[in-house]
């Protein structure tokens, strides 16, 4: 169909005669049909290799009528069988560039069949890879969980069905799992009710004492600036000597401020008192007073039981681990964390405690049968914001420490959002697997092509035309970049994140009084 004329490191430049393109245009076979078109792949033989290739663009030759001028960026290469000339063994990098005047083919479905076939290696298919009819694209789990990945994709894309069925590809192939999801819509919990643990405000029991210093003080200290550094420093010693009157501290040797030993609320209610009533503080009573009320409040509060009840003051660490880890699984390898129904000002502490504590247990259990914890965070750009001032700095801190290090631990951190130019600046740059969907934002699409391999450029162009349930894979999860038409999801397994008709549901009426009546019930006792 044409000839290379131009070599570079990852783009060349590749004349195709465009009558010839034509000629291909009819052809029964998608691949071929869509020959030389942007986002399509070329092939050029190189001594007894295939190297295949991407069209990123295409321009008019104005010297030469019926000429068209590609830039093309290399993908890899596979051998060539002798007999038929197909493809096999197809690998990622190339080895040999082909020189100027090297001949292109266009890459037919079996050819598309070689180059995106899986290997050994344990692989979930998702879907279909764009433009064949039958080739199955595939993740490989072990490299796209080892690097941590991310979704991303505008509102309405598909993201959460996308979501839902890469999960449940993974629970089936791994039912002895430990997926940890934080939910914050509530819309997981329908999809997983056959194979996962579901939690939220009513059942999920977190004790208070599991937060470490720097999230206590997010919740109990309400000032600022020199003040709030006097609050934290009262709260530290009060918090310690707390800890301490339990009995399980005394067959430890060493206790500090963050160690997740239970204290009740009402002792360190009566030190602070008891720290007040004394002559030689160094302050007046405001600060203490601030403390407590603020403790007093958290008590009194039905919103924060799930947290802050008289109930949670046993040793429940174990059993709460095992809870919420899935040690063991028995079948229901996923466990959806619902904060949708917690108040929003304790959410960011929540998803804090949960993330550090997955981040904790993988370090102390080192020495240990490891035990690897998938974290999957919803809505990310909430919890690691690019902004290092304001609230929530203490959630932000522990996932990007989990993007950075997690791997080393077992640790895999999965990211879903559709604002990633509001992600903290390296997050993204450390999920080795992207899977993107439509973007719409012109920012949110330079900081995914920022943070995608150089031979993945090509397909990124195409981000903005993707269709509903489309999405582009690179990195480590795929052997090439790949775009891939997803596969539909049984509607049980299917999260509740469909979108109203307003024509429809505008159409209806009728026992209203009573819609508003139980709507203020549940508003006003705080429950759902």
């Amino acid at each position: 169909m044409g000839i290379v004329f131009q070599i570079a490191g990852s783009s060349s430049k590749i004349l195709i005669e465009a009558n010839v393109l034509a000629q291909f245009a009819g052809d029964p076979d998608p691949c071929i049909a869509m020959a030389g078109q942007v986002g399509s792949q070329i092939k050029m033989r190189v001594g007894s290799t295939w190297l295949v290739a991407n069209v990123r663009s295409l321009v008019l030759d104005r010297r030469i009528d019926g000429q068209i001028v590609a830039d093309v960026d290399f993908l890899g290469e596979g051998d060539e069988e002798k007999l038929t000339g197909k493809i096999y063994k197809f690998r990622r990098g190339v080895t040999r560039y082909p020189t100027p005047g090297t001949e292109i083919f266009p890459v037919s479905s079996s050819d598309m069949r070689q180059i995106y076939a899986a290997d050994e290696r344990a692989n979930i298919e998702i879907g279909t890879v764009y433009p064949t009819k039958d080739t199955r694209g595939a993740l490989y789990v072990d490299a796209m969980l080892g690097k941590h990945f991310a979704l991303l994709g505008s509102t309405g894309t598909g993201k959460s069905t996308s979501a839902a069925l890469i999960l449940h590809k993974i629970c089936d192939l791994a039912p002895q799992g430990h997926i940890v999801m934080i939910d914050p819509h509530g819309e997981y919990s329908a999809a997983f009710k056959g194979n996962g643990a579901i939690y939220d405000i009513n059942n999920l029991a977190m004790p208070y004492w599991l937060m470490n210093f720097e999230e206590h003080c997010e919740v109990l200290v309400t000032s600022e600036g020199s003040d709030r550094t006097m609050d934290c420093d009262i709260l530290a010693k009060c918090l310690l000597a707390a800890r301490l009157k339990n009995r399980l501290a005394e067959g430890v040797a060493r206790i500090t401020v963050d160690s997740p030993i239970p204290y009740l609320l009402s002792d360190l209610t009566n030190i602070l008192q008891n720290e007040m009533g004394k002559l030689d503080k160094g302050t007046n009573s405001t600060p203490y007073m601030r403390l407590k009320s603020k403790i007093e409040e958290l008590k009194a509060d039905p919103r924060y039981n799930f947290m802050f009840s008289g109930m949670l003051v046993g040793d429940t660490m174990s059993a709460f681990l095992a809870k919420i880890f899935r040690l063991p699984s028995d079948g229901k390898p996923i466990s959806i964390i619902d904060v949708s129904a917690m108040p929003s000002d304790i959410t960011a502490v929540v998803v804090a405690v949960l993330s550090r504590m997955v981040f904790d247990y993988a370090i102390w259990s080192r020495n240990e049968p490891q035990r690897p914890i998938l974290l999957v965070c919803e809505e990310a750009h909430r919890y690691i914001p690019s902004s290092t001032i304001g609230g929530g700095q203490s959630v932000r801190k522990i996932l990007e420490r989990i993007a950075k290090e997690g791997r080393k631990y077992g640790v895999s951190l999965g990211l879903i959002t559709q604002r990633p130019s509001d992600l903290a600046e390296g997050v993204l740059s450390q999920c080795g697997t992207i899977i993107a969907m439509r973007l719409n934002n012109d920012r949110d699409q330079q900081f995914v092509k920022a943070a995608m391999p150089e031979g993945a450029r090509g397909f990124l162009d195409s981000i903005p035309a993707l269709r509903n349930r489309e999405c582009i894979i690179c990195g480590e999860g795929v052997a090439i970049p790949i775009r891939i038409a997803l596969d539909n999801l049984a509607e049980e397994k299917r999260p509740a994140s469909g979108d109203p008709s307003f024509t429809d549901l505008w159409q209806q009426t009728g026992g209203e009084a009573e819609i508003i009546e139980r709507t203020v019930n549940r508003w006003r006792s705080q429950g759902r």
